[in-house]
């Protein structure tokens, strides 16, 4: 217990130490990212954690039952893009639909992690990311499911090389080596300095490797600062030329959002890194707890979701047909609206994924109905895959890892199935 509290108060003293400005922006989040191109080959991994209960029900909309707009009769308003005659999706998507046409998005429906009734944002995230089950609420469990997979690649030399924001991700979290950035860090230490903390945590390895590091990264800033600089150019410029149009005549479009133009900057980043000899990288993105005016709500984090996807498109280039992203939530939300234009928290859900790797235009899973004796505990979407598979299934067909060290390294306990064709 000792040796934890210090790596807590280690974890964030250090935090501190190097300065996260980002704090005060509560949907910036982390950035992960791996290196291995000698062990992993050109196939890049995306994984994108979706904060707060995304309603796949509302995103990928199953309007070829007749049921679903009985029970959303005030939720729903412009009309979804059609799919495959039997779903829909979400408008505020609609930049995505040309991936979808060249076969590079697909969704799968009625998924969910093994976690059920209570609904708690924590606990939900948690078991997403560790990728166990019901067992990581158990102290023991402390490692996620991508860390994990790193550790099983034999000579994969693994670096967290950059962190953005101000939430950790526990999807990463594990004995694979990890390394944090922080956007305008400030950390001006002078020689003499870094001599006294060399002496103060020369007998205490733990302090002595994190106080060196926050130091390392600090060197470094310069260098970093002008890669976040050129990213900021680079989208001011996209907007203004997005936005203007003849002299003297206004644009219909709508502004760019500050979580849009957010969300394209830290797709930038990944994307720069996946261009050179990094191979995987994780995030996520907030504000998807939709109780109330989910259309103002979830339509401007499609928003920044959609944009977060066209950006790594863009700036991936040829790597793109080598990318798979993976777009996935704790929960999914109730079957009906509630009386405040919202839904609350559910079971089943959506997860997204998209990429020049994958074989898209598909939606993906077994149809449940909607019927009220089909619904998970009669209120939400009963879930008929879960989500650990399609995540092992894609590293499968990515880097070849056995089925039995995803099903019991990776995902311990996992039965993945029959393979469902979701790559290339």
């Amino acid at each position: 217990m000792a040796d934890m509290n210090r790596r807590v108060f280690l974890h964030r003293g250090t935090a501190a130490l190097i300065g996260c400005s980002a704090a005060a922006s509560p949907w910036l989040t982390t950035v992960t990212l791996a290196q291995g191109a000698e062990v992993l080959g050109d196939q890049r991994l995306v994984v994108v954690i979706l904060r707060g209960a995304m309603d796949g029900l509302d995103v990928v909309r199953p309007e070829g039952d007749a049921l679903y707009r009985s029970y959303r009769p005030n939720l729903l308003g412009e009309p979804g893009l059609p799919l495959d005659g039997f779903f829909t999706l979400h408008p505020r998507l609609g930049g995505l639909m040309p991936l979808w046409q060249a076969g590079e998005l697909a969704f799968v429906h009625a998924t969910s992690t093994p976690y059920r009734d209570k609904r708690s944002h924590f606990d939900g995230q948690d078991i997403l990311e560790a990728g166990t089950g019901l067992d990581v609420l158990q102290p023991e469990v402390r490692d996620g499911w991508l860390n994990r997979m790193l550790q099983t690649v034999p000579g994969l030399s693994s670096e967290t090389a950059y962190a953005v924001g101000r939430d950790a991700l526990p999807l990463l979290h594990g004995a694979a080596g990890v390394r944090s950035w922080i956007p305008d860090q400030k950390l001006a230490i002078s020689a003499q300095g870094r001599r006294l903390l060399e002496e103060v945590y020369a007998q205490d390895p733990l302090f002595h490797a994190a106080a060196m590091q926050a130091m390392d990264l600090a060197q470094s800033q310069a260098f970093e600062a002008e890669i976040h600089r050129q990213v900021e150019a680079d989208i001011a410029m996209q907007e203004q030329d997005a936005g203007m149009q003849a002299e003297g005549q206004m644009s219909d479009a709508p502004a760019r959002t500050k979580r849009e133009s957010e969300s394209e900057d830290l797709a930038a980043f990944a994307a720069g890194r996946l261009r050179g000899n990094t191979r995987i990288a994780a995030f996520s993105l907030s504000g998807w707890d939709s109780h109330r005016n989910q259309a103002q709500v979830i339509g401007g984090s499609l928003q920044a979701l959609e944009q977060l996807i066209l950006r790594l498109r863009q700036d991936l280039g040829d790597v793109w047909s080598n990318t798979t992203v993976l777009a996935m939530t704790e929960f999914g939300r109730t079957a009906r609206e509630n009386g405040n234009k919202g839904t609350d928290h559910g079971t089943g859900g959506a997860m997204l994924m998209a990429g020049g790797a994958i074989r898209g235009g598909k939606v993906h899973g077994r149809w449940p109905g909607l019927d009220e004796a089909a619904l998970y505990d009669r209120r939400d979407l009963m879930p008929t895959t879960d989500v650990r598979s399609w995540a092992a299934w894609t590293m499968r067909g990515l880097y070849g890892l056995d089925r039995s060290v995803l099903e019991q390294a990776v995902f311990p306990g996992l039965q993945m199935g029959d393979n469902p064709g979701l790559l290339r």
